[in-house]
């Protein structure tokens, strides 16, 4: 790492993006026994599952704030590389594992969700090429995150020529107010250039994350402002989460009959904003775990879904006890994501095909470009 990144880095931003792929990990251990009425899963444990909540208190926010802090880093990568560099990074740390690793290994992934879903017996009969690009659609499962991620930092580089910095530097001017006040355009772009049935596709709104993270969070004057507020944010975030859970419980949080309401979205944009002030005040630690988990946090959101996806399978109709099974799945995820990541990024071809991962080694700097 040279001097200018080790300058230019910012350990809460590292802090975040791990511990935020954890609750992802852990939001898709709780998913795929959901009650709540949302697809993708095995099935229920019971009739009334309470630790669903868990869904319910998460899902609002915690990609929106991926999506914030990925346009902070992008911003921050840009400062010291070119557009060029920054566009080969992304092709190959984003585009290559969400479309050639399809093929190359998430297919696998692909064939356990269309068994999860009952649907195999149905097309087994297929044709196996045509059965093969079918599984390998169907293997895209988290990977729809840097899809979109990619799809964003080719748009940006257009935006930046255009904007030239003139919106960027009226933008480091906000202060506490005005980013509570955005709340209003995280609700606006919600609502527009969703796709239709795959509710995870929601352009309008990550992208205005994205674009937000890019513009406003990544001053340090701004965050220096917002940090002052993270008490109050902090409570506010509680309180909605609170109030989301209970107005919608036994609803399917996942559908748009929940996202687009006026709630869904403030209690979204608060818990973001209490997520990167209370960790710009509190969040700038250093430990062995922490730069173990910063290192291998891509790992573990590339591949946690697989063995989480088969342990909860394999499972799911034994007669263990409830508690066990979340433990168990929990185990795969972590344990299973962390030796697939330490496998398969040292195998030359798949390393670039699968996890992006290219013959230059990326610097700590570049990595936090990574998502």
């Amino acid at each position: 790492m040279n001097k200018r990144d080790a300058a230019m880095r910012k350990t809460y931003i590292d802090n975040i993006r791990w511990i935020t792929v954890v609750l992802v990990v852990l939001y898709h251990v709780f998913y795929v026994f959901n009650a709540a009425g949302v697809s993708g899963g095995v099935g229920p444990l019971s009739d009334t599952q309470y630790q669903d909540a868990v869904l319910y208190i998460l899902y609002p926010w915690f990609m929106l704030l991926l999506f914030v802090v990925s346009g902070m880093s992008a911003r921050f990568y840009l400062d010291g590389h070119s557009c060029r560099e920054f566009m080969r990074s992304k092709t190959t740390k984003l585009l290559v594992p969400s479309t050639v690793g399809l093929f190359v290994f998430w297919w696998i992934l692909g064939f356990c969700n269309i068994k999860m879903s009952g649907a195999y017996e149905s097309i087994a009969s297929l044709p196996k090429p045509v059965l093969y690009l079918i599984m390998s659609v169907s293997g895209i499962g988290p990977l729809w995150f840097i899809q979109m991620l990619w799809l964003f930092s080719v748009l940006l580089i257009i935006f930046r020529k255009a904007e030239k910095d003139r919106l960027y530097r009226f933008c480091g001017r906000a202060n506490l107010p005005a980013a509570v006040l955005l709340a209003a355009v995280v609700w606006g772009a919600s609502l527009i250039l969703n796709t239709p049935v795959v509710s995870v596709y929601r352009f309008g709104i990550y992208g205005a994350g994205y674009l937000i993270g890019y513009l406003v969070f990544s001053h340090d004057g701004v965050m220096e402002r917002l940090e002052k507020g993270w008490l109050p944010l902090s409570i506010a975030a509680l309180l909605l989460g609170l109030a989301f859970t209970l107005l919608f419980w036994g609803k399917p949080y996942a559908e748009h009959e929940v996202l687009d309401t006026p709630l869904c979205n403030i209690y979204a944009w608060i818990a973001t904003l209490a997520v990167l002030s209370f960790m710009k005040k509190w969040g700038g630690f250093a430990t062995a775990f922490s730069r173990y988990m910063a290192k291998k946090s891509w790992g573990l959101y590339l591949f946690h879904y697989l063995p989480l996806a088969l342990c909860a399978f394999f499972i799911y109709d034994s007669p263990i006890p409830a508690g066990v099974k979340y433990i168990a799945v929990a185990a795969a995820a972590f344990g299973g994501a962390f030796l697939l990541y330490e496998i398969i990024s040292r195998i030359p071809v798949l390393r670039w095909c699968v996890c992006g991962i290219g013959k230059k080694q990326h610097s700590v700097r570049c990595r936090q470009a990574d998502l």
